[in-house]
Protein backbone atom coordinates (compact mmCIF):
# COMPACT_ATOMS: atom_id res chain seq x y z
CA UNK A 1 0.00 0.00 0.00
CA UNK A 2 2.53 2.27 0.66
CA UNK A 3 4.95 1.74 -2.25
CA UNK A 4 1.65 1.87 -4.31
CA UNK A 5 0.42 5.26 -2.89
CA UNK A 6 4.06 6.92 -2.93
CA UNK A 7 5.28 5.17 -5.44
CA UNK A 8 4.25 7.73 -7.93
CA UNK A 9 5.28 10.85 -6.09
CA UNK A 10 8.96 9.61 -5.70
CA UNK A 11 9.18 9.47 -9.50
CA UNK A 12 8.12 12.65 -9.84
CA UNK A 13 10.35 13.68 -7.42
CA UNK A 14 13.65 11.99 -8.95
CA UNK A 15 12.16 13.71 -12.24
CA UNK A 16 11.96 16.92 -10.37
CA UNK A 17 14.92 17.44 -8.81
CA UNK A 18 17.13 15.82 -12.47
CA UNK A 19 15.33 18.84 -14.27
CA UNK A 20 16.42 21.45 -11.50
CA UNK A 21 19.99 20.03 -11.65
CA UNK A 22 19.67 20.61 -15.53
CA UNK A 23 18.10 24.01 -15.01
CA UNK A 24 20.57 25.40 -12.60
CA UNK A 25 23.16 22.54 -11.07
CA UNK A 26 23.94 21.23 -7.51
CA UNK A 27 22.53 24.17 -5.63
CA UNK A 28 19.25 24.37 -7.53
CA UNK A 29 19.07 20.49 -6.25
CA UNK A 30 19.47 21.69 -2.67
CA UNK A 31 17.40 24.41 -2.86
CA UNK A 32 14.47 22.36 -4.44
CA UNK A 33 14.52 19.81 -1.88
CA UNK A 34 14.60 22.30 1.02
CA UNK A 35 11.14 23.44 -0.50
CA UNK A 36 9.89 20.54 -0.62
CA UNK A 37 10.84 19.53 2.44
CA UNK A 38 9.11 22.75 3.99
CA UNK A 39 6.02 22.06 1.74
CA UNK A 40 5.40 19.03 3.39
CA UNK A 41 6.49 19.88 6.79
CA UNK A 42 3.72 22.82 6.28
CA UNK A 43 1.08 20.25 5.50
CA UNK A 44 0.61 17.56 7.63
CA UNK A 45 -2.39 19.14 9.16
CA UNK A 46 -3.13 19.88 5.85
CA UNK A 47 -3.40 16.06 4.75
CA UNK A 48 -5.15 15.26 7.32
CA UNK A 49 -8.19 17.55 7.19
CA UNK A 50 -8.13 17.05 3.33
CA UNK A 51 -8.43 13.11 4.22
CA UNK A 52 -11.75 13.39 6.54
CA UNK A 53 -13.60 15.23 3.41
CA UNK A 54 -11.59 13.38 0.57
CA UNK A 55 -13.31 10.33 2.11
CA UNK A 56 -16.85 11.33 2.05
CA UNK A 57 -16.06 11.63 -1.98
CA UNK A 58 -17.11 9.01 -4.83
CA UNK A 59 -14.08 7.02 -6.53
CA UNK A 60 -14.57 9.99 -9.42
CA UNK A 61 -14.72 12.97 -7.35
CA UNK A 62 -11.52 11.53 -5.31
CA UNK A 63 -9.76 11.24 -8.81
CA UNK A 64 -10.90 14.68 -9.62
CA UNK A 65 -9.20 15.97 -6.57
CA UNK A 66 -5.77 14.08 -7.37
CA UNK A 67 -6.19 14.85 -11.27
CA UNK A 68 -7.58 18.52 -11.25
CA UNK A 69 -6.93 19.15 -8.01
CA UNK A 70 -3.13 18.48 -8.48
CA UNK A 71 -2.94 20.87 -11.71
CA UNK A 72 -4.81 23.43 -9.66
CA UNK A 73 -2.23 23.43 -6.57
CA UNK A 74 0.67 23.61 -9.16
CA UNK A 75 0.10 25.60 -11.74
CA UNK A 76 -2.63 27.65 -9.77
CA UNK A 77 -1.22 27.98 -6.29
CA UNK A 78 2.82 27.87 -6.79
CA UNK A 79 2.69 29.53 -10.58
CA UNK A 80 0.13 31.74 -11.49
CA UNK A 81 -1.43 33.00 -7.97
CA UNK A 82 2.38 34.69 -7.36
CA UNK A 83 1.80 36.20 -10.67
CA UNK A 84 -1.26 37.65 -10.48
CA UNK A 85 0.07 39.06 -6.97
CA UNK A 86 2.88 41.14 -8.61
CA UNK A 87 1.03 41.94 -11.53
CA UNK A 88 -1.90 43.17 -9.72
CA UNK A 89 0.32 44.98 -7.22
CA UNK A 90 2.39 46.46 -9.78
CA UNK A 91 0.16 47.01 -12.52
CA UNK A 92 1.71 44.43 -14.79
CA UNK A 93 0.44 42.34 -17.58
CA UNK A 94 0.91 38.85 -17.16
CA UNK A 95 3.57 38.81 -20.06
CA UNK A 96 5.09 41.96 -17.88
CA UNK A 97 4.84 39.86 -14.37
CA UNK A 98 6.59 36.58 -16.15
CA UNK A 99 9.36 38.66 -17.25
CA UNK A 100 10.32 40.09 -14.07
CA UNK A 101 9.65 36.92 -12.17
CA UNK A 102 12.37 35.17 -14.37
CA UNK A 103 15.00 37.90 -13.37
CA UNK A 104 15.18 36.23 -10.17
CA UNK A 105 15.54 39.72 -8.27
CA UNK A 106 16.57 39.59 -4.63
CA UNK A 107 13.86 39.87 -2.09
CA UNK A 108 15.39 43.14 -0.62
CA UNK A 109 15.73 44.83 -4.11
CA UNK A 110 12.50 47.38 -4.51
CA UNK A 111 10.43 46.48 -7.59
CA UNK A 112 11.73 42.95 -8.13
CA UNK A 113 9.09 39.90 -8.66
CA UNK A 114 9.95 38.48 -4.71
CA UNK A 115 9.82 41.96 -3.10
CA UNK A 116 6.74 42.74 -4.90
CA UNK A 117 5.29 39.50 -3.37
CA UNK A 118 6.97 39.84 -0.20
CA UNK A 119 4.85 43.08 0.27
CA UNK A 120 1.48 41.61 -0.69
CA UNK A 121 1.95 39.76 2.07
CA UNK A 122 0.06 41.42 4.80
CA UNK A 123 -3.13 41.23 2.25
CA UNK A 124 -2.41 38.03 1.44
CA UNK A 125 -1.97 36.64 5.07
CA UNK A 126 -5.41 38.53 6.28
CA UNK A 127 -7.33 36.08 4.10
CA UNK A 128 -5.95 33.17 4.60
CA UNK A 129 -5.52 33.88 8.18
CA UNK A 130 -8.71 34.71 8.78
CA UNK A 131 -10.34 31.59 6.46
CA UNK A 132 -8.19 29.06 8.23
CA UNK A 133 -9.12 30.75 11.49
CA UNK A 134 -12.99 30.36 10.95
CA UNK A 135 -12.61 26.47 10.10
CA UNK A 136 -10.51 26.07 13.43
CA UNK A 137 -13.40 28.10 15.36
CA UNK A 138 -16.09 26.03 13.95
CA UNK A 139 -14.29 22.56 14.71
CA UNK A 140 -13.42 23.85 18.39
CA UNK A 141 -16.96 25.54 18.76
CA UNK A 142 -19.09 21.73 17.77
CA UNK A 143 -19.46 19.98 21.02
CA UNK A 144 -17.99 16.32 20.51
CA UNK A 145 -18.43 13.18 22.40
CA UNK A 146 -14.61 12.62 22.14
CA UNK A 147 -12.38 15.12 23.10
CA UNK A 148 -7.95 15.57 23.01
CA UNK A 149 -7.64 18.83 24.86
CA UNK A 150 -10.32 18.62 27.00
CA UNK A 151 -9.02 21.16 29.18
CA UNK A 152 -9.42 23.66 25.80
CA UNK A 153 -12.10 21.98 24.04
CA UNK A 154 -14.56 21.48 26.44
CA UNK A 155 -14.94 25.26 27.26
CA UNK A 156 -14.29 25.84 23.66
CA UNK A 157 -17.79 23.55 22.85
CA UNK A 158 -19.34 26.11 25.47
CA UNK A 159 -18.29 29.04 23.71
CA UNK A 160 -19.88 27.86 20.37
CA UNK A 161 -23.28 27.58 21.84
CA UNK A 162 -23.54 31.20 21.44
CA UNK A 163 -24.95 32.16 18.18
CA UNK A 164 -22.69 33.66 15.54
CA UNK A 165 -19.75 33.06 18.45
CA UNK A 166 -17.21 31.94 15.32
CA UNK A 167 -17.86 35.06 13.59
CA UNK A 168 -17.49 37.41 16.27
CA UNK A 169 -14.13 35.97 17.21
CA UNK A 170 -12.85 36.20 13.30
CA UNK A 171 -13.64 39.77 13.48
CA UNK A 172 -12.23 40.84 16.61
CA UNK A 173 -9.08 38.51 15.63
CA UNK A 174 -8.91 41.22 12.23
CA UNK A 175 -9.79 44.08 14.05
CA UNK A 176 -6.40 43.08 16.35
CA UNK A 177 -3.86 42.13 13.73
CA UNK A 178 -5.18 45.37 11.21
CA UNK A 179 -3.66 47.06 14.08
CA UNK A 180 0.07 46.03 13.31
CA UNK A 181 -0.51 46.79 9.71
CA UNK A 182 0.49 50.11 9.30
CA UNK A 183 -0.20 51.87 6.23
CA UNK A 184 -2.19 49.10 4.85
CA UNK A 185 -5.08 48.97 7.81
CA UNK A 186 -7.67 49.32 4.91
CA UNK A 187 -6.49 46.04 2.61
CA UNK A 188 -6.11 43.96 5.55
CA UNK A 189 -9.51 44.29 7.00
CA UNK A 190 -11.10 43.88 3.42
CA UNK A 191 -8.90 41.13 2.85
CA UNK A 192 -9.65 38.85 5.56
CA UNK A 193 -13.32 39.95 5.21
CA UNK A 194 -12.52 38.18 1.64
CA UNK A 195 -11.43 34.81 3.43
CA UNK A 196 -14.52 35.53 5.95
CA UNK A 197 -17.14 35.48 2.91
CA UNK A 198 -15.37 32.92 1.16
CA UNK A 199 -15.70 30.74 4.34
CA UNK A 200 -18.95 31.36 4.64
CA UNK A 201 -19.74 31.25 0.91
CA UNK A 202 -18.33 27.34 0.08
CA UNK A 203 -19.55 25.68 3.08
CA UNK A 204 -23.13 27.82 2.78
CA UNK A 205 -23.85 27.48 -0.61
CA UNK A 206 -23.47 23.31 -0.39
CA UNK A 207 -26.36 23.52 1.79
CA UNK A 208 -28.55 25.89 -0.16
CA UNK A 209 -27.68 23.34 -2.97
CA UNK A 210 -28.93 19.88 -0.56
CA UNK A 211 -32.07 21.88 0.47
CA UNK A 212 -34.63 19.82 -1.65
CA UNK A 213 -37.40 20.65 0.42
CA UNK A 214 -39.02 23.70 1.25
CA UNK A 215 -41.50 24.48 4.50
CA UNK A 216 -45.40 24.27 4.20
CA UNK A 217 -45.37 28.18 3.55
CA UNK A 218 -42.66 27.98 0.80
CA UNK A 219 -39.81 28.99 2.92
CA UNK A 220 -36.30 27.54 3.26
CA UNK A 221 -35.85 26.24 6.98
CA UNK A 222 -32.48 27.98 8.11
CA UNK A 223 -31.56 25.82 10.47
CA UNK A 224 -32.06 22.93 8.53
CA UNK A 225 -29.48 25.27 5.86
CA UNK A 226 -27.06 26.11 8.48
CA UNK A 227 -27.11 22.07 9.85
CA UNK A 228 -26.11 21.11 6.19
CA UNK A 229 -23.70 23.73 5.77
CA UNK A 230 -21.95 21.88 8.96
CA UNK A 231 -22.12 18.73 7.37
CA UNK A 232 -20.24 19.70 4.15
CA UNK A 233 -18.11 21.75 6.50
CA UNK A 234 -17.34 18.88 8.54
CA UNK A 235 -18.33 15.20 6.86
CA UNK A 236 -18.25 13.20 9.49
CA UNK A 237 -20.24 9.28 9.77
CA UNK A 238 -22.51 7.59 7.58
CA UNK A 239 -21.39 5.45 4.52
CA UNK A 240 -22.71 6.86 1.84
CA UNK A 241 -20.52 8.72 -0.63
CA UNK A 242 -20.94 12.11 -1.78
CA UNK A 243 -21.74 12.90 -5.37
CA UNK A 244 -23.20 15.36 -8.30
CA UNK A 245 -23.44 18.82 -6.62
CA UNK A 246 -22.65 17.99 -3.19
CA UNK A 247 -19.58 16.39 -4.35
CA UNK A 248 -18.16 19.24 -6.84
CA UNK A 249 -18.69 21.76 -3.38
CA UNK A 250 -16.83 19.27 -1.13
CA UNK A 251 -13.87 19.61 -4.52
CA UNK A 252 -14.20 23.24 -4.24
CA UNK A 253 -14.38 23.46 -0.23
CA UNK A 254 -10.92 21.22 -0.71
CA UNK A 255 -9.39 23.78 -3.29
CA UNK A 256 -9.70 26.85 -1.11
CA UNK A 257 -8.39 24.88 1.97
CA UNK A 258 -5.30 23.57 0.50
CA UNK A 259 -5.08 27.32 -1.07
CA UNK A 260 -5.36 28.87 2.29
CA UNK A 261 -2.41 26.27 3.38
CA UNK A 262 -0.35 27.20 1.21
CA UNK A 263 0.20 31.47 1.56
CA UNK A 264 2.37 30.51 4.07
CA UNK A 265 4.45 28.46 1.75
CA UNK A 266 4.71 30.32 -0.87
CA UNK A 267 5.68 33.60 0.68
CA UNK A 268 7.91 31.57 3.11
CA UNK A 269 9.83 30.14 -0.57
CA UNK A 270 11.01 33.65 -1.44
CA UNK A 271 13.29 33.80 1.58
CA UNK A 272 15.17 30.87 0.60
CA UNK A 273 15.04 31.58 -3.41
CA UNK A 274 13.45 33.93 -5.90
CA UNK A 275 14.00 31.49 -8.63
CA UNK A 276 9.87 30.96 -9.55
CA UNK A 277 11.17 27.49 -11.53
CA UNK A 278 12.64 26.58 -8.56
CA UNK A 279 10.13 27.04 -6.48
CA UNK A 280 7.39 25.53 -9.07
CA UNK A 281 9.47 22.30 -9.16
CA UNK A 282 10.14 22.36 -4.75
CA UNK A 283 6.59 23.18 -3.59
CA UNK A 284 4.51 21.78 -6.49
CA UNK A 285 6.15 19.16 -8.16
CA UNK A 286 7.89 17.64 -4.69
CA UNK A 287 5.31 19.14 -1.64
CA UNK A 288 1.60 19.59 -3.07
CA UNK A 289 2.21 16.37 -4.90
CA UNK A 290 3.62 14.73 -1.56
CA UNK A 291 0.83 15.77 0.20
CA UNK A 292 -1.91 14.38 -1.76
CA UNK A 293 -0.24 11.12 -1.81
CA UNK A 294 -0.57 11.04 2.02
CA UNK A 295 -3.86 12.45 1.91
CA UNK A 296 -4.77 9.38 0.10
CA UNK A 297 -2.62 7.18 1.80
CA UNK A 298 -4.38 8.30 5.26
CA UNK A 299 -7.91 7.73 3.47
CA UNK A 300 -7.14 3.81 2.49
CA UNK A 301 -5.97 3.14 5.35
CA UNK A 302 -8.36 4.34 7.66
CA UNK A 303 -5.69 6.20 9.37
CA UNK A 304 -8.15 8.61 11.15
CA UNK A 305 -10.84 6.61 12.23
CA UNK A 306 -8.12 4.16 14.17
CA UNK A 307 -6.19 7.55 15.19
CA UNK A 308 -9.14 9.45 16.96
CA UNK A 309 -7.00 12.80 17.73
CA UNK A 310 -5.74 12.90 15.11
CA UNK A 311 -8.44 15.38 13.56
CA UNK A 312 -8.00 17.56 16.64
CA UNK A 313 -4.39 17.69 16.33
CA UNK A 314 -5.09 18.77 12.92
CA UNK A 315 -7.44 21.61 13.67
CA UNK A 316 -5.11 22.93 16.61
CA UNK A 317 -2.08 22.99 13.93
CA UNK A 318 -4.72 24.62 11.75
CA UNK A 319 -5.48 27.64 14.68
CA UNK A 320 -2.06 27.79 15.90
CA UNK A 321 -1.18 28.55 11.53
CA UNK A 322 -3.90 30.76 11.58
CA UNK A 323 -2.78 32.98 14.42
CA UNK A 324 0.84 32.71 12.56
CA UNK A 325 -0.49 34.39 9.41
CA UNK A 326 -2.48 36.93 11.40
CA UNK A 327 0.77 37.94 13.68
CA UNK A 328 3.35 37.84 10.58
CA UNK A 329 1.32 40.96 9.62
CA UNK A 330 3.51 43.04 11.68
CA UNK A 331 6.04 40.78 12.49
CA UNK A 332 8.07 38.13 10.73
CA UNK A 333 8.12 34.60 11.96
CA UNK A 334 10.79 32.46 10.78
CA UNK A 335 8.77 29.30 8.31
CA UNK A 336 10.66 26.83 10.38
CA UNK A 337 8.62 27.85 13.52
CA UNK A 338 5.52 27.28 11.18
CA UNK A 339 6.48 24.41 10.16
CA UNK A 340 7.59 22.54 13.48
CA UNK A 341 4.06 23.64 14.85
CA UNK A 342 2.16 21.41 12.76
CA UNK A 343 4.80 18.22 13.18
CA UNK A 344 3.99 18.52 17.18
CA UNK A 345 0.55 19.14 17.26
CA UNK A 346 0.16 15.95 14.66
CA UNK A 347 2.86 13.67 16.70
CA UNK A 348 1.72 14.70 19.86
CA UNK A 349 -2.31 13.81 18.61
CA UNK A 350 -0.77 10.90 16.96
CA UNK A 351 0.66 9.59 20.43
CA UNK A 352 -1.95 10.11 22.26
CA UNK A 353 -4.44 8.25 19.99
CA UNK A 354 -1.75 5.45 20.52
CA UNK A 355 -2.14 5.64 24.47
CA UNK A 356 -6.13 5.41 23.58
CA UNK A 357 -6.03 2.73 21.63
CA UNK A 358 -3.84 0.52 24.14
CA UNK A 359 -5.99 1.91 27.12
CA UNK A 360 -8.74 0.69 25.06
CA UNK A 361 -7.64 -2.37 24.16
CA UNK A 362 -6.53 -3.35 28.06
CA UNK A 363 -10.36 -2.70 29.21
CA UNK A 364 -11.45 -5.01 26.69
CA UNK A 365 -8.46 -7.99 27.46
CA UNK A 366 -9.66 -7.16 31.37
CA UNK A 367 -13.31 -7.82 30.40
CA UNK A 368 -12.65 -10.71 28.66
CA UNK A 369 -10.68 -12.47 31.54
CA UNK A 370 -13.94 -11.41 34.00
CA UNK A 371 -16.36 -12.99 31.72
CA UNK A 372 -14.48 -16.16 31.53
CA UNK A 373 -13.88 -16.43 34.76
Amino acid sequence: MFVKTFGWSMVITVAALILAFIYGGPSAVVLCAILGVLEISLSFDNAVVNARILEKMSDFWQKIFLTVGILIAVLGMRILFPLLIVGVTAKLNPIEAIDLALQKGDIHTPGSYAYLLHDAHPQIAAFGGIFLLMLFLDFMFEDRDIRWLTFLEKPLALIGKLNGASLVVGLVGLVIAAQFAGDKQGQVLISGILGMVTYFLVTGLGALFEVDDEDDDGEIDPEEVATKAEKIAHPKGGAGKAIGRAAFLLFLYLEVIDASFSFDGVIGAFAITSDPIIIALGLGLIGAIFVRSLTVYLVRQGTLDEFVYLDHGAHWAIGALSVILLITIGTEINEVVTGLIGVVFILAAFLSSIRRNKRLTGRENLKEVHVSN
